[in-house]
């Protein structure tokens, strides 16, 4: 075994060990909750853009992108488009790929931040439901001629929402490839600490619940655990799934 290979097991070794020690599970459970309700994942941007996500998640996808080097990514939910400007710089670092986002309302002045950002040349946006039949269609065009395809889910967080979509995107998710669903720390988190903002989703209801129907429905999807002993914090514990077959 030579010393690149050396370092590499060392680190399985310990990511599997520490997906295992529960006073780590421990810490990391309660720096999310006290986190989330302070709006932490707020606090940074990508290039300019607010990105709304945790660095640890924004790590996660760039070692998968840069691993699997993807000719397309969609992403359900736009927001103020940090997470497009992200994904789409990664996409230049390599030299290849475009993203196409989805999201019911992009805001006009978001929208022209976008457009005006020298990342835009990799980015399309498609404004309607990401449940909307022709709205997938419209994405489906983008998929032609592409190899490989990984598909981020970031908008409606109700059960029959992301249901939805895991159903009408996942088949775009190309074999090793990814389908990453986020914010399924809702069902992880006390109904009361959404900084108390009032959402439609909460326990029982969220991306966490339509993942595991969906991951039962399809088993050509399994969560890679790998992802949750290395990361610990995350918006997304569960919610990297991996095309097996």
């Amino acid at each position: 075994m030579n010393e690149i290979e050396k370092f590499k097991k060392e680190k399985e070794d310990s990511i599997l060990l520490q997906g295992s020690d529960e006073q780590v599970k421990s810490a990391a459970a309660s720096f999310m909750e006290a986190s989330i309700k302070s709006r932490y994942s707020y606090n940074f941007t990508w290039m300019g853009r607010p990105i709304i996500q945790y660095p640890q998640d924004m790590i996660a996808m760039q070692e998968i992108i840069w691993d699997i080097k993807p000719d397309l990514i969609i992403e359900t939910g736009i927001a103020h488009g940090g997470s497009l400007i992200f994904y789409a710089s990664l996409l230049e670092l390599i030299g290849k790929g475009e993203i196409v986002g989805v999201d019911i309302d992009i805001r006009e002045h978001n929208r022209k931040e976008i457009e005006n950002h020298p990342m835009f040349k990799r980015i399309k946006m498609i404004q309607g439901s990401s449940i909307d039949p022709a709205i997938v269609a419209e994405v489906a065009k983008h998929t032609k001629d592409k190899k490989t395809i990984l598909v981020t889910l970031d908008s409606n967080h109700t059960h029959d929402h992301v249901l939805a979509e895991l159903k009408m995107y996942s088949p775009f998710v190309s074999l090793n490839s990814y389908l990453v669903v986020y914010d399924t720390i809702v069902e992880k988190l006390p109904e009361d600490n959404l900084s108390g903002d009032v959402r439609p989703w909460g326990i029982g209801d969220n991306p966490w619940t339509a993942l595991n129907t969906f991951v039962g429905e399809n088993p050509q999807f399994e969560i890679d655990q790998s992802i949750n002993n290395k990361l610990l914090i995350s918006v997304a514990p569960d919610g990297y799934l991996k095309r097996i077959k």
